[in-house]
């Protein structure tokens, strides 16, 4: 049976012409970000770490926390790429920036010890929410590599550059 399911399933994709166009826009969820919106996001986060004179790892996911662009600057440091993807992923998963997130986790606050409770949470800033034009969460990005402050710049500037494009529309 297994079989057989597998050389229907191979007739199916050889019969499938290799050049059919794909509409992506009928693949895209409503309420998702898009390439373009995450292009524009690594776009103005890169001009800030550059402006900053500091490397870094800048990710960007989607609404569903998925890693949707990634930038590794030259010189970032290795051991920062998780802790970049771990922070938008962090920031997407509790809505809130990591920052926030961070402040609430200390001792003798109401979510201490929430960073072990999911393989890779980040709890520190550099990790902050996107929205589109009306307000919805459409993803995250996540950045690592300098100061805290230095990551929290350059993930607002990622934040801000969204907004701008917002008001271009």
């Amino acid at each position: 049976m297994r079989r057989l399911f597998s050389a229907l399933l191979l007739a199916l994709v050889l019969a499938l012409p290799a050049h059919a166009a794909v509409d992506a826009s009928k693949l895209q969820l409503p309420g998702d970000l898009t390439q373009a919106q995450a292009e524009v996001v690594l776009k103005g986060a890169l001009a800030k770490a550059v402006e900053q004179g500091v490397p870094m790892n800048i990710a960007v996911v989607d609404a569903g926390s998925n890693l949707k662009a990634f930038i590794r600057m030259d010189g970032a440091f290795l051991g920062s790429i998780d802790v970049s993807i771990g922070k938008a992923e962090t920031a997407r998963l509790f809505n809130m920036s990591t920052a926030d997130l961070g402040a609430a986790s200390q001792p003798g606050g109401e979510l201490f010890g929430i960073q072990v409770t999911n393989g890779r949470l980040v709890i520190f800033g550099g990790g902050e929410l996107l929205r589109d034009a009306a307000g919805c969460i459409i993803g995250a990005i996540g950045v690592s590599g300098g100061s805290v402050a230095e990551d929290t710049n350059v993930a607002r500037a990622g934040v801000a550059a969204l907004e701008q494009s917002h008001k271009g529309k």
